[in-house]
């Protein structure tokens, strides 16, 4: 540029254009393209919900629940019918998302680990791209969301306030076990106990409300929104919104619907599992479902709260929104009540898209993980993709219906469970008890008839064992 500037320059010598004019006419001019590209590019909105199975939208074929905000981005958008959360826990999984890497290799494999410090994180890479970057809701990795790249937080919810938490029960009388101490807070330490301690049935509107807030002051950069829901997570509390009340009489039973799960998967005395009594009945699993459906529904309701400032303020246009579940939850399912297993209904997640360029109304049934979000964020927004990513842009399968992104995804809790699925078949493999499980997802996709034993399907355990096994190697996993 220098030397066309100096050509141009000696082709206007003695006129009326000096070159030191010229040459602040081009900065300018530059800085002004910039500031305009800045301007145009998209804002993202990604909502994460907490422990909702895949089969909980009414626009996906759930014709006992109501989620009308959850359907419009279905309506509007994209669904990816076969998305994988992979680390089935809150704190690995909600890593897999930031770093758009497995837990292997971000160090996050189990509660309490901290996220290589070498890794780049999805706010960091749009910050340094030029998005103001604002967290919301719940927080459950190490340190802090400013500390991960976020400019600020609101309405950030998040633990540190056990000295004032109280023995509470559940819906059905259950002590309460979980986010017990947890409580609204701000960047600097300040926490805010009058807002609630732990859940209560206002955590969800209050999450929205900050995430709203955030959208009406109409930031003049583009921005990155990253909106975390404690709902559907226990306990449940529901809210006395009559619009949100089932009854559990009229709720099928979770399928495949066992009292107990037939042998020790990895997490049969946990903390999840200990939610319902065993033997598992019927009748609490239904009510159960009740409070469950009655918590996404509200959360729902919030969501749309927040599409409707989203059109409100005008940027509907240029806005993407995401939505996903950091995994899914068994609510009864092979008798499990937790979220600690391979079956499809814990693994899969929800994960819509809408924005410019996404075709309403599609579905998509390539398998995909959540750590892909994170270079499909870098494509949209025209952000270099860090080299610590080893997640895939769904952009291409969002445009062409036969594109697939791979052909097998693997799933794993901590040493007791391995997973490698196709389009077909799935391998688990229980390592402490040294046992298998394969099921034929085409005929059996309730995951009820093992085959690993039948003889006639020993060529496809072999196989499916060998490449699950070169992969963890690949990984440095156990």
């Amino acid at each position: 540029m220098i030397v066309k500037l100096g050509i141009a320059a000696q082709r206007v010598h003695g006129g009326s254009v000096p070159l030191m004019a010229l040459c602040l006419w081009a900065v300018l001019s530059i800085f002004t393209c910039s500031d305009a590209a800045l301007a145009a590019a998209p804002n993202v909105v990604l909502i994460v919900s907490d422990d909702q199975r895949p089969d909980t939208i009414a626009a996906l074929g759930n014709n006992e629940i109501r989620t009308s905000a959850l359907d419009r981005l279905c309506r509007e958008g994209i669904a990816f019918t076969r998305a994988f959360c992979a680390n089935p826990i809150c704190t690995p999984s909600r890593a897999e998302i930031l770093t758009g890497a497995n837990s292997f290799r971000n160090g996050v494999h189990d509660f309490g680990r901290a996220i290589h410090h070498d890794f780049t994180t999805m706010p960091v890479a749009l910050r340094k791209n030029g998005y103001h970057t604002c967290y919301v809701g719940k927080w459950h990795n190490d340190g802090r969301p400013i500390q991960r790249g976020y400019v600020e937080t609101v309405g950030l919810f998040a633990g540190g306030g056990g000295k004032w938490a109280r023995d509470r029960v559940d819906f059905k009388g259950f002590p309460i076990t979980g986010y017990r101490g947890w409580v609204f807070q701000d960047d600097d330490g300040n926490k805010f106990p009058e807002q609630g301690v732990g859940l209560t049935p206002r955590t969800s509107r209050q999450i929205a409300d900050a995430a709203i807030a955030f959208i009406a002051r109409k930031s003049p950069t583009p921005f990155f929104l990253h909106v975390n829901f404690t709902a559907p997570h226990d306990p449940l509390v529901p809210t006395n919104d009559p619009r949100w009340q089932y009854d559990s009489r009229s709720l099928t039973v979770p399928q495949p619907f066992y009292p107990k799960h037939p042998f020790e998967h990895g997490n049969g005395n946990g903390r999840d599992e200990k939610l319902l009594p065993w033997p598992r009945t019927e009748q609490i699993v239904r009510e159960t479902k009740a409070a469950y459906y009655s918590v996404i529904s509200d959360m729902d309701d919030q969501i749309g709260r927040i599409l409707s400032e989203i059109e409100k303020s005008g940027i509907s246009d240029n806005t993407y929104v995401v939505f996903a579940s950091d995994h899914g939850v068994g609510l009864g399912s092979h008798g499990l009540r937790g979220k600690q297993s391979m079956y499809e209904h814990t693994q899969r997640v929800p994960l819509l898209m809408r924005g410019p360029g996404i075709s309403a109304g599609k579905r998509r049934d390539t398998l995909v993980y959540l750590r892909d979000i994170f270079p499909t964020v870098c494509a949209w927004t025209k952000t270099p993709i860090p080299k610590t990513v080893d997640g895939r842009s769904l952009v291409p399968a969002v445009g062409d219906a036969s594109f697939v992104i791979r052909d097998e995804v693997y799933g794993y809790f901590r040493d007791r469970q391995r997973m490698i699925r196709t389009q077909r078949w799935k391998l688990i493999e229980y390592p402490r008890i040294e046992r298998l499980q394969l099921f034929d997802l085409q005929v059996d996709p309730r995951e009820t008839n093992d085959l690993s034993r039948d003889f006639s399907h020993l060529e496809t355990v072999n196989q499916m064992r060998t490449q699950l096994h070169v992969w963890l190697a690949e990984q440095a996993g156990p």
